[in-house]
């Protein structure tokens, strides 16, 4: 059987900077695209595909708003703005340590949806920009 792991601790991280107060980050999800290759031949009139290009989707994020310049929040509208691929990392705390790394490039950035008795709260999307990379340390120290 397999080990739950707890969600706290998780981080997202925008070059060396983390996200400050984040109540969810959205996983990353790779999907292919496909090319038809049926041809008249294809076996039981069945059709036939390859592979073609891959996506490695969105990385929505939510929180509670934190203009502290720290919190790294308000960077994420700058970044949307400059619309440049930049470095982000999820670091999951599990044993042994699993993290995405990738590139990524703001889509969508929101502060408000604010109630008389709730918070005020962001939102971010990032798009993964290029094949994002899962790493699984080995645990063993060179």
């Amino acid at each position: 059987m397999g080990k739950a792991t707890r969600s706290l601790g998780t981080k997202l991280s925008k070059g060396s900077t983390d996200i400050g107060g984040l109540t969810s980050i959205g996983g990353i999800e790779i999907t292919a695209d496909t090319i038809d290759v049926t041809t008249l031949e294809s076996d039981g009139g069945y059709r036939e595909f390859i592979g073609s290009f891959k996506d490695g989707g969105e990385v929505p994020i939510e929180g509670f708003f934190d203009p502290d310049e720290a919190s790294g929040q308000v960077e994420l509208q700058t970044s949307l703005d400059s619309g440049l691929a930049e470095d982000y990392k999820i670091t999951f705390p599990t044993t042994p340590k699993a993290e995405w790394a990738f590139k990524g490039v703001v889509t969508g950035f929101k502060v408000g949806d604010v109630d008389i008795d709730g918070t005020i709260n962001f939102g971010a999307t990032i798009k993964v920009s290029g094949k994002p990379v899962l790493t699984v340390s080995t645990g063993v120290e060179g």
